[in-house]
């Protein structure tokens, strides 16, 4: 069991394989945090897409929008959308995107980040200063690499819930 030192700002995120347990860090990006916890909270991460999984690289996941859909067409749009709330400020850090951070997806807008976000299967310092990192993994990372790859994948891996420890 993870070492949770504030359960206000850790998630817990079921996948098919086990728990993933990521702690945020609204010090450095308490906007990014706020929205994080506000959609787990609505239930609306829960039975959302994989949709961008990329070896080597990342795992994306968060269009609430789109994500949780079961067609094709709708899996095609995964990764267009975001969620019914404005879109957020960026809140860059010095903080490296290191294996098992989180980051917060975008379009080309730096202040574009709304619900997506991505998971780093290894050091992706080339994202360093450009997308906003808000959470780290702190156990289940081995559920993460375990994620199916594709994009999209074609049978996607899903968020099963996501909750914020503090009402688990």
């Amino acid at each position: 069991m993870a070492d949770i030192k504030d359960p206000e700002n850790t998630i817990l995120m079921e996948l098919k394989d086990g728990t993933v347990t990521i702690e945020l860090l609204p010090d450095v990006a308490p906007e990014h945090t706020a929205r994080m916890k506000e959609l787990a909270r609505a239930g609306e991460y829960d039975n959302v897409a994989f949709h961008r999984v990329i070896d080597g690289f990342m795992a994306q996941t968060g269009d609430v929008q789109h994500g949780d859909m079961e067609d094709g067409f709708n899996l095609r749009m995964a990764g267009t959308g975001g969620s019914s709330l404005p879109d957020l400020p960026a809140e860059f850090s010095k903080l490296p995107h290191d294996r098992g951070t989180l980051g917060a997806a975008r379009s080309a807008n730096p202040n574009s980040a709304n619900s997506q976000f991505f998971i780093n299967f290894k050091d992706n310092n080339f994202l360093n200063g450009q997308y906003t990192v808000y959470g780290r993994v702190i156990e289940g990372m081995e559920h993460v690499d375990a994620i199916t790859r594709g994009e999209p994948p074609a049978s996607p891996d899903r968020m099963i819930s996501v909750k914020v420890a503090a009402d688990a």
